[in-house]
């Protein structure tokens, strides 16, 4: 499907708003009271959707001071990482160049993210290291102000070192699944020789104990997953600081169509894909590339200022204009 219509009419609210109504947030902030228009007590995405397994009808409200409410086939949801998983959607947008661009904690979340879809049976160890983590640091700040004893710590300790060294196995493993799918991407999309590096020190409980001293004087944990660093490259450079913005925009869409890919074998089917913005900075022969590699996927919308932007007629057209949309 191609969305289209002049700059500001609506069209990456609308991409805005079947995110929100599929994965229960926003690609654009996590600060929900956002989703509301100005004047309004509420917000509400409704939706319909085929999947593997029968159809769904999905209601996402948000009530300023209330909160969100979440109802799947007329059920609540007690917890949005069910819908989720129930109706899978990757998203591109230009603020998704941060994957490459930013510092390594925006990396670590995004593989930590990938591996929670490519690898669901070790999808709750980022949150479970993440509590034990935090217990950990709490521990140690209340020890070097004389609350709490050494002995209390040996506990939190031994959680973040088994759950460090499970997630770090983890992101390595969902490194190795995407990494061939990275760079044969890339590969059509003009970047040649993509590929992630992961770089981590685990977090043993003899390293921690060696680390102790200066752990409990900087109140904070000084190895483990939350440290680790992964790179993306391209043509042989690490892409950002040595990357264009174009070629920094073609690895993150590389990255998401790989992950697609590899989705879409699976028997639980493809996910839908949200590109907003994609075309325009990638020339005629990248378009061409582009719609080849989604010829294989489930359904893609795509954002764009014309219906001649795509080099191929799509299954259909929906023009915005003001804030409505209308089928062409």
């Amino acid at each position: 499907m191609l969305v289209a219509g002049p700059n500001g009419s609506g069209k990456t609210n609308l991409v805005e708003a079947v995110h929100v109504g599929t994965q229960a947030f926003s690609p654009r902030t996590r600060a929900d009271a956002q989703l509301i228009r100005f004047g309004c007590s509420g917000a509400c995405v409704a939706l319909q959707a085929d999947r593997v397994g029968g159809a769904a009808s999905v209601e996402v409200a948000i009530v300023r001071g209330e909160g969100k409410r979440v109802r799947l086939n007329g059920a609540s949801l007690s917890a949005t990482d069910q819908l989720r998983s129930e109706l899978p959607t990757l998203v591109f947008t230009p603020d998704r160049l941060v994957v490459v661009k930013g510092g390594p904690a925006v990396r670590r979340a995004y593989v930590d993210r990938t591996l929670t879809r490519l690898l669901p049976t070790r999808a709750s160890l980022p949150r479970a290291y993440g509590e034990a983590l935090g217990q950990r640091n709490a521990c140690l700040r209340k020890i070097g102000l004389g609350y709490s004893s050494k002995e209390a710590l040996a506990p939190w300790s031994e959680q973040v070192a088994t759950f460090g060294s499970a997630l770090q196995e983890a992101r390595r493993r969902s490194i190795e699944m995407l990494s061939p799918r990275f760079a044969d991407v890339g590969e059509a999309l003009g970047l040649s020789d993509c590929r992630l590096e992961h770089s981590a020190e685990a977090p043993t409980t003899e390293l921690l104990e060696r680390r102790l001293a200066r752990d409990l004087e900087r109140g904070t944990t000084s190895a483990g997953p939350h440290l680790d660093e992964i790179v993306v490259l391209g043509k042989g450079r690490e892409l950002r600081s040595f990357g264009s913005q174009g070629e920094q925009r073609t690895a993150v869409l590389a990255l998401l169509l790989a992950e697609a890919e590899l989705l879409t074998e699976r028997d639980s089917g493809a996910p839908l894909l949200l590109l907003d913005d994609v075309l325009s900075e990638l020339d005629m022969g990248r378009r061409e590339a582009l719609i080849e590699r989604l010829r294989g996927l489930g359904q893609t919308i795509v954002t764009a200022t014309s219906d001649s932007a795509l080099p191929a007629h799509p299954d259909q057209v929906v023009w915005v204009s003001e804030g409505s949309a209308r089928t062409a």
